[in-house]
């Protein structure tokens, strides 16, 4: 069973910072594209990040440029989001997903929402 567990959302107060955590399991994540997806209240899913199979194959939303950083340890075989200087209009809930095919240089990758696995979520609150 294809299973992806985020963890590390929690309160935050605006210029903080969080590092969000995905774990893979029934699969080698390293084989895989993984998107960063997040969800505010009321919103639809957008697109924080996609990370290529490839060393350097990032695309970041224009939003979290420069205060977000996406890594991996394959040995661990979990992805990470590392968010810096957080604003409340970061509050969203975070998914991360995988994808054998997704190619992060598409100009859809941001909205296209149709991928292989995705996590259950984990709720990121940015406020006083």
């Amino acid at each position: 069973q294809l299973q992806l567990v985020e963890s590390g959302g929690g309160l935050v107060q605006p210029g903080g910072s969080l590092r969000l955590s995905c774990e893979a399991s029934g699969f080698t994540l390293a084989h895989y594209t993984m998107t960063w997806f997040r969800q505010a209240p009321g919103e639809g899913r957008e697109g924080v990040v996609c990370s290529g199979r490839g060393v350097g194959s990032e695309k970041y939303a224009d939003s979290v440029k420069g205060r977000f950083t996406v890594s991996r340890d394959n040995a661990k075989n979990t992805i990470y989001l590392q968010m810096t200087n957080l604003k409340p209009q970061d509050t969203a809930v975070y998914f991360c997903a995988a994808d054998l095919l997704r190619d992060c240089g598409l100009s859809d990758w941001q909205y296209n929402t149709f991928l292989e696995v995705w996590g259950q979520g984990t709720l990121v609150n940015v406020s006083l």
